[in-house]
């Protein structure tokens, strides 16, 4: 046996914050050495954190990062463990993303990354160089400033690998994993043993399994170690990093960090046995044979033993059965993580909701309890760093801290009911309720005053007053009223999310929180600068499918059985009058439903499709119920009113990142916000395809006719007329 112990790690670390991201390294690197790991591995770019975007472009980038890990070299951190560490590297006039493999005090080789990721919300190409020589290592002049200090002038650069006594190691950076050709499989015929993922992958509804499958495949035909490092908590984005770092030994995962944690540091360790590796590989034929005819990998040779030989003391980790987390935890625990850091990180002492008592605001109400039961958690668990945080938050004194998740959410928690004449008393009467469970401080707050004061004022300079259409009005009063209402909400809230810890003798503000869903932001159905428009949005990349489930699972196991009600009730706006013979309702309003608008997202994001393409495809989809005709006049309507509402996209709240289809205009989907919204050339030629398959259907329907006709006609004749008479009888 060759007994090799590893230790991967989720740090939570900060763009820009080197102090921050430098102790925490520094901490994973001693917890990995007091596990008695050799080897030690980092998330991507964790020096400087990964979110830098464009401050890479910057030369202080670069240079805090070498500063860093001279600090990390000059000390004891790499005494006897191999060290993977992600920064930026400068070589001549390219920018390289890179892992620094150290090793007793030296820099044994640098590795910068070969595939990067550029689709999405990545956008490597814009900040980095891919390195394109796979041949040979080259020679690196360390900066002077670097050298001087650990005795040491250059160091191999470029794709290898490192060859120690009794193993190989190699580094694979992130998207090179799920690059067509990865370099791992010319990596294990080169007899490296061990591979080395610095990643920095955010979490997406149901992403999780893909990238697991990608870890696994990569050693389940070839053998081999395969070490995974992510990083995990809101690094100063919209992205949230998932962790997940995981061990996995010939296909097998022998060790798994977690997906959601409030942790900054969480280290991963399993011992494993390298003769396994070679035992499987030396079992596969084909292995055999592409290993004798491989392309040589560049190598750099460290006459140093990392494993152990057979010992009683020590056991290889098993293989453990794979957590995953059901899309309704991931939607409570991945924002509620989120929050927190981006509550503890910004100053500010808390959160302000305007809730309204309908299913998105509800959402947000939950996922911000869920938040504080998870501190109190972690406090109970021992971790001081969330104990110092929230008492710091929650303005606690004389040695308390949060023992009580509702209590924790009275002092950093506010929710709002501003309501109006058009609101009623089911809705009032669910957000209080839900406050109540949660524990938020509840404000209720009528706003007829200030909508009635601005219409004065409206009438006063114009000498006209607008109604509502129920009453009247036309369609432009009508929207002009409801658009005065939404938007007084969000000045007021606001406002109190300035005032309110004023009021209440507490010390900074208050972050306010918005809660439209992903599925609102693609249609427009929502007013520009109203409760939309806010500091942060949890759940703006979610859709209203999948929050209703996530209501229905959180009344059960977080406690709030109120959302039962919230969930099972229509969804409406409730921004114009309430009458006998009317409810306003938002899928009437949409004139299309949150089912189909999750279609019609997926098609137009995840499947590049124009409106000619998803019309053709939901012709498929929809065929059976539809004609081609109303399915044409579903897919102009969504298109009409997507192009007259982008330009709100350019104004949307900062959202966390949830969603494959999310329309978020800053990074992920990237399109003009001028539209001729009348589609001329691709609207007409939809109308051809509708009118070709209408003549087509009615061709078949004739023949259909003819052939019953002919049918009844008698045994041996019908055979012969469908034989010998109309060719298209028999279609």
């Amino acid at each position: 046996m060759r007994l090799l112990k590893v230790a991967t790690c989720n740090l939570n670390q900060w763009a820009m914050d080197f102090d921050c991201n430098l102790k925490q390294i520094k901490e994973s690197i001693s917890m990995a050495k007091q596990a008695g790991a050799a080897i030690r591995l980092g998330p991507e770019l964790e020096v400087t954190g990964y979110g830098c975007e464009d401050h890479f472009l910057e030369l202080d980038t670069v240079s805090h990062a070498w500063e860093c890990l001279k600090d990390i070299l000059l000390g004891d951190w790499t005494d006897g463990i191999l060290c993977s560490i992600g920064m930026p590297v400068i070589k001549g006039s390219e920018r390289y993303n890179c892992q620094v493999l150290c090793f007793n005090r030296k820099i044994i080789m640098i590795r910068p990354k070969m595939w990067l990721a550029n689709d999405g919300n990545y956008r490597e190409l814009r900040w980095f160089t891919a390195w394109k020589q796979k041949d040979q290592l080259v020679d690196f002049q360390l900066p002077f400033e670097i050298s001087e200090h650990i005795s040491q002038k250059s160091v191999p650069f470029g794709y290898g690998f490192i060859q120690f006594l009794d193993t190989a190691v190699a580094a694979e950076i992130c998207e090179e994993l799920f690059s067509p050709v990865p370099p791992h499989a010319d990596l294990a015929l080169n007899g490296v043993e061990v591979f080395m993922n610095a990643s920095g992958s955010h979490h997406q509804l149901r992403k999780l399994d893909l990238r697991l499958r990608a870890i696994i495949g990569a050693t389940h035909t070839r053998g081999g170690v395969y070490m995974y490092s992510n990083q995990q908590g809101c690094d100063g984005s919209r992205l949230y990093y998932d962790g997940c770092s995981c061990i996995v030994v010939n296909g097998d995962v022998v060790a798994q960090g977690s997906q959601f944690s409030l942790k900054d540091i969480e280290i991963v360790v399993a011992q494993v046995d390298l003769d396994v590796v070679a035992s499987l590989r030396g079992s596969i034929s084909s292995f055999q044979e592409q290993a004798s005819r491989k392309t040589i990998v560049p190598s750099v040779a460290v006459p140093y033993k990392l494993s152990q030989s057979f010992n009683l003391k020590t056991c290889p980790s098993s293989p453990l059965e794979i957590k995953y987390h059901c899309p309704e935890e991931e939607i409570a625990f991945g924002p509620s993580c989120w929050l927190w850091d981006y509550l503890r990180r910004s100053g500010a002492s808390g959160f302000l909701l305007p809730l309204s008592g309908g299913a998105d605001s509800s959402s947000v109400a939950a996922i911000v309890g869920c938040m504080c039961q998870l501190v109190v958690k972690e406090i109970a668990n021992g971790d001081e760093k969330v104990k110092a945080d929230a008492i710091r938050i929650g303005n606690y004194t004389d040695g308390q801290f949060p023992t009580d998740s509702r209590e924790f959410a009275k002092r950093i928690f506010y929710t709002v009911f501003m309501g109006s004449e058009n609101s009623s008393e089911a809705t009032k009467s669910r957000a209080k309720v839900l406050a109540d469970e949660i524990g938020s401080w509840h404000l209720d707050v009528s706003i007829d005053g200030v909508v009635s004061a601005l219409l004065s004022l409206f009438q006063t300079l114009t000498g006209k007053r607008p109604r509502y259409k129920v009453d009247g009005g036309s369609n432009i009063e009508n929207l002009g009223l409801q658009n005065i209402q939404a938007r007084i909400r969000m000045v007021l809230a606001f406002m109190l999310a300035s005032l309110l810890p004023w009021v209440h003798n507490k010390p900074g503000f208050y972050l306010v929180l918005g809660s439209s869903n992903v599925d609102e932001a693609l249609r427009g159905y929502l007013t520009k600068y109203d409760c939309s428009s806010a500091d942060i949005n949890p759940i703006g990349s979610i859709s209203k499918q999948d929050l209703r489930s996530f209501l229905q699972w959180a009344a059960t196991h977080l406690g709030y059985s109120s959302l039962a009600d919230i969930e099972a009730a229509p969804p409406t706006a409730e921004l114009e009058p309430i009458r006998a013979n009317y409810s306003q309702l938002d899928e009437v309003d949409m004139g299309m439903t949150y089912e189909e608008l999750s279609v019609y997202g997926r098609l137009r994001k995840i499947f590049q499709c124009g409106p000619v393409s998803m019309f053709k495809n939901l012709c498929y989809r929809w065929g059976a119920r539809l004609t081609p005709l109303e399915v044409a006049d579903k897919v102009k309507h969504f298109f009409k009113y997507y192009s007259i509402n982008r330009h709100k996209l350019t104004v949307l709240t900062p959202s966390y990142h949830a969603e494959s289809y999310s329309p978020e205009d800053n990074r992920f989907d990237l399109r003009q916000f001028l539209y001729n919204a009348r589609w001329p050339y691709q609207f007409r030629k939809i109308d051809e395809l509708v009118q070709e398959l209408d003549g087509n259907k009615v061709a078949i329907e004739e023949d259909h006719e003819k052939l019953g006709a002919i049918s009844h006609g008698g045994g041996g004749m019908g055979v012969a007329a469908a034989g010998s008479g109309n060719p298209n009888v028999g279609i």
